[in-house]
């Protein structure tokens, strides 16, 4: 902008400027034999004037510059050929002898210093008639006719041959009329690649450079130009993998580049005495994945079809492929795990399409297609089959890798995919894959988390031995610049799609290549620097950890490890078995199993349910009392019969449930007696009594919503024992947990429902009425938090009645109105001042810490043992960076490795990332929260993994690794 502020006061100058150069100079000299000029040449540094046999010599090795002719009002857009420009192929330049007694078009011309103006020939532009030997030439600046004379010599080459020579790719062959120059072909194959222009966009570019007014006009050549562009790009390709002066024919994948850090026998693997390629460095790494937006149409002719490169490049060989479609059986079956679309809507087939999309193999870490791997979809990633895929990872497990014995593939649906991998490899006769070859399957970090909870330690990076730090999600970006060509490319022919999908591949692996040095030493720097952490890690924890748990941690984690192939489930070691603190209806359910397995006392057998009963009853009198409050005395006729409806149910429900008291509660028990007034729990007043509530509101002392109902609770412990049923109070203190529990749990989600609302909408909202829906949200939201705040206050209240125990009572906290407010660390936790500033006690009261036997810690210290404890003696241990395969490692005698702690919190988080979707996240049953810590400790400042956003840890401080 400052530079635009600059500019502003000199436009006026830069303006006059610009029309001056559309004037002659006064003298209109020619600048190289200083007679009169009648000619400017637009792509000459300057532009300087020629006369008309200056502009002809000097433009003899610059014929495609444009040149403009002065009529005498303002210069007129002209051609060389109106100059009288020929090119002589052969003898360097010159005319062939064998032609000179032809007729020379400027050889009666008057001499140059007589020329007049009125004289000179008359510009007809675009529009000139061409000569005999005149033929289109399109070049990078435009088309040109400029007449072409080849050489007639006994021993001359074909004229096809001699154009080709002289950088002109000729359209035809026996008599050529059009021709391309090599630097136009290059140009929209550099055009292709980068900017996906189609060859119709371009040629219409080309045309426009020509003539800015009747582009029209111009010849047009677009099919002269796909089928030219074609030809080009193969001898391009056979000449950069040096098949030019090989009498041999490349074979299938041979005319495409692969990663060059990938392990490749005999190509960048050279084993020592005692290196074998069954060490964890020489695995290969493999991601799957499928591309629906590079979808292709039926060919009009399918039958007039030229294949040039079937193959030979990423694209798999047409003839085979189709042969193993036509064999393998389309069979579908039903997800185990998540719906995933791509799982369940693999039927979906398109009937205008031959291909809905294409899907492929490239190596996980350094995302380089893999050769001859490429296929094209008929409907979707199919399920159970995958007949597709099946074909391309088996090409892909074929190219180089004659020895290798593990190989990890990455794919959205492995869970499902690869149950079955094998059987249907044995069953077809065009799928192989070396017996020797253990496929270890794994899932994307980003995908996983869409899968069931068990997916993610069973098919994670983060729990497969030697892999690394690979995510597993390269493919996606992959996608993104194939998608370029992908529209241009739907309605080709066959062979040109896949030639140009081959050829946009092999280009992504060459921008890989040559950027893979610098790629491999920022991750050595980095690993580097990590190693220092992760080494303090490991040391405190080896410290810390039980010395008779050791062994006994390596050898679950080597059983889980050798038995992952067969039985995935049993990863299952890494998960951190605990509990969520139990629901109301959970309690329940485990009490009335209790009370049938002892045979209970019929008076007993249904106390349970009755209790449960009881606790409904008082949150639908809490939720009355909030709205007779909020209605007040002036309230419509519509919300007076809405609540008398309310209060004739609820009164319903009372009558019912105290008459069920007397079989509980014994003789002991008068459902005539009057227990101590209720107390009234309204958020927006604490400090209400019912007296003051009765004065300003619509009710009435003994009307339902402040009827006290015949609980434990409300008896007193006292009363209790003198009515026999002391028995009553464990049942009610159990039940008041679990409906203390679904209150906090309520109130966290509604408080990040709040934020999610003021961070998304309030804020986003530019009118008036955006901002009046966006608050009538938020008010609809703020009225179920008072609501679960009031019934977690009545319910703690209830609980101190019945005697709690020292547990009960550090668990369960007095709840201030204060802690009810949003902090800006739950919608911004970046922003300024946050960082003394902590989440209230309830936002992690449902995770439970353990017991005196202290199991939760136990199993922590397990799991993060399973990973970066491997081994005891820590004197042995040195750090490798395996360059070849860009593996970073802690390497411990024979490949055992320690990896960067990485963390995922359990339970109900206090960790908030603002770029999130959502903006809040609260627990892994309602919302997904995966980040990696940077430090190996709870002490460390953890980020997302899905965008890098810094997080503030606000409260709690448990996590689980991931």
């Amino acid at each position: 902008n400052d530079y635009l502020r600059q500019w502003l006061p000199r436009q006026e100058s830069y303006l006059h400027h610009l029309l001056d150069r559309e004037a002659p100079p006064e003298d209109r000299r020619c600048f190289i034999c200083d007679q009169d000029g009648v000619y400017k040449c637009q792509d000459c540094l300057g532009e300087p004037l020629y006369c008309t046999g200056c502009c002809r010599s000097h433009h003899c090795s610059n014929p495609f510059h444009w040149i403009s002719q002065w009529n005498g009002q303002f210069f007129e857009r002209s051609c060389l050929a109106h100059v009288g420009l020929i090119l002589h192929l052969g003898h360097d330049g010159k005319q062939c002898p064998a032609l000179t007694d032809r007729c020379n078009l400027f050889e009666e011309d008057e001499p140059e210093d007589q020329l007049e103006p009125e004289d000179l020939p008359f510009v007809s532009g675009p529009e000139f008639q061409p000569k005999e030997n005149t033929m289109v030439i399109v070049d990078k600046s435009g088309v040109h006719r400029l007449e072409v004379r080849c050489c007639d010599c006994p021993n001359a080459m074909s004229p096809d041959i001699q154009l080709f020579r002289h950088g002109f790719f000729p359209a035809s062959f026996n008599r050529p009329k059009t021709v391309f120059t090599f630097g136009v072909l290059n140009d929209f194959l550099l055009d292709n690649l980068e900017c996906g222009t189609s060859a119709m966009n371009y040629y219409s570019k080309l045309r426009r450079m020509t003539s800015s007014m009747f582009p029209h006009l111009v010849p047009d050549r677009y099919r002269e130009l796909m089928r030219v562009a074609r030809q080009w790009r193969q001898l391009k390709i056979m000449k950069w993998h040096g098949f030019g002066h090989r009498s041999d024919t490349p074979s299938t994948g041979e005319l495409a580049l692969f990663c060059p850090a990938c392990p490749q026998p005999g190509i960048n693997v050279l084993l020592s005495g005692d290196e074998s390629l069954d060490d964890w460095k020489f695995t290969r790494s493999f991601v799957m994945d499928g591309n629906f937006k590079a979808e292709h149409l039926h060919p009009i002719k399918p039958f007039d079809e030229v294949w040039l490169s079937d193959g030979l490049g990423f694209m798999v060989g047409k003839d085979r492929y189709k042969m193993h479609l036509e064999e393998a059986a389309d069979t579908v079956e039903k997800s185990s795990c998540n719906n995933h679309r791509a799982v369940n809507q693999a039927n979906a087939s398109r009937h205008k399409l031959e291909s809905t999309g294409i899907g492929g193999v490239a190596c996980a870490r350094h995302g380089c297609f893999v050769p001859h791997s490429m296929v094209d979809f008929q409907k979707g990633e199919r399920q159970a089959t995958q007949m597709n895929m099946d074909y391309a990872l088996c090409e892909a497990s074929q190219h180089n890798m004659e020895g290798i014995t593990r190989a990890v593939t990455f794919y959205d649906i492995n869970c499902q995919y690869n149950k079955h991998l094998r059987v249907r490899v044995d069953q077809s006769r065009f799928l192989e894959m070396a017996p020797e070859l253990t496929i270890i399957p794994g899932i994307g970090l980003w995908h996983v988390h869409g899968h069931q909870d068990s997916c993610y330690v069973r098919y994670a990076s983060n729990f497969i031995e030697g892999i690394g730090r690979i995510d597993g999600e390269i493919m996606e970006t992959l996608w993104a610049r194939l998608n370029l060509i992908s529209p241009a490319a739907r309605g080709m022919s066959s062979p040109h799609r896949k030639e140009c999908l081959d050829y946009q591949m092999n280009d992504s692996n060459f921008c890989k290549m040559i950027r893979m040095k610098r790629t491999l030493c920022r991750k050595y720097k980095l690993a580097r620097n990590g190693i220092a952490e992760s080494g303090k890690a490991f040391d405190r924890l080896d410290e810390a950890a039980p010395a008779h748990s050791k062994m006994e941690w390596l050898a679950r984690e080597r059983i889980a490890q050798s038995s992952r192939l067969n039985d995935p489930a049993a990863m299952d070691e890494y998960e951190i078995n605990i509990k969520k603190a139990p629901s109301k209806k959970e309690i329940e359910l485990r009490l009335l199993e209790e009370s049938n397995a002892r045979n209970a006392a019929p008076s007993r057998r249904s106390v349970a349910t009755w209790i449960s009963t009881g606790l409904a009853i008082e949150e639908a009198q809490i939720a009355l009392l909030i709205e007779v409050r909020r209605a007040g005395r002036r309230c419509t006729e519509t919300q007076r019969l809405d609540i008398a409806r309310q209060r004739d149910r609820l009164q319903g429900q009372i009558d019912g449930f105290t008459r069920s008291a007397l079989t509980h509660l014994g003789e002991g028990f008068d459902a005539d007696d009057e227990p101590d007034d209720l107390n009234i729990d309204i958020l927006d007043d604490l400090d209400d009594d019912p007296a003051e509530f009765t004065e300003t509101s619509d009710t009435w002392t003994n009307s339902p919503e402040l009827t006290v109902i015949p609980l434990p609770s409300n008896l007193g412990v006292d009363r209790c024992r003198r009515c026999m049923a002391e028995d009553l109070i464990p049942l009610e203190m159990s039940l008041r947990e679990g409906q203390a529990n679904d209150a906090l749990h309520n109130l966290r989600i509604h408080l990040c429902n709040k934020a999610i609302l003021f961070r998304t909408t309030v804020r986003q909202a530019k009118s008036q009425a955006l901002k009046t829906r966006a608050w009538s949200q938020v008010t609809s939201v703020q009225q179920a938090v008072s609501l679960h705040a009031s019934i977690y206050t009545k319910t703690r209240k209830q609980m101190m009645k019945l005697e709690p125990g020292q547990e009960q009572l550090q668990k369960y906290k007095p709840l201030l109105r204060e802690q009810l407010k949003i902090s800006t660390a739950v919608g911004d936790p970046n922003a300024r001042g946050q960082r003394n500033e902590s989440l209230a006690w309830f936002w992690s009261v449902e995770v439970d810490l353990g017991g005196p036997d202290q199991s939760w810690n136990e199993e922590c210290e397990f799991v993060l043992a399973c990973h970066i404890l491997r081994l005891p003696d820590r004197t042995h241990a040195k750090f490798t960076e395996f360059i070849g395969c860009g593996q970073r490692h802690y390497g411990i005698d024979g490949g055992k490795n320690l990896y960067w702690s990485n963390w995922r919190w359990i339970g109900h988080t206090t960790f908030f990332c603002g770029k999130q979707p959502n903006g809040a996240i609260e627990c892994r049953n309602h919302w997904i929260n995966a980040f990696r810590v940077t430090h190996a400790t709870p002490e460390g400042n953890p980020k997302c993994i899905h965008c890098s956003h810094r997080m503030r840890r606000q409260h709690f401080k448990t996590y689980r690794m991931c």
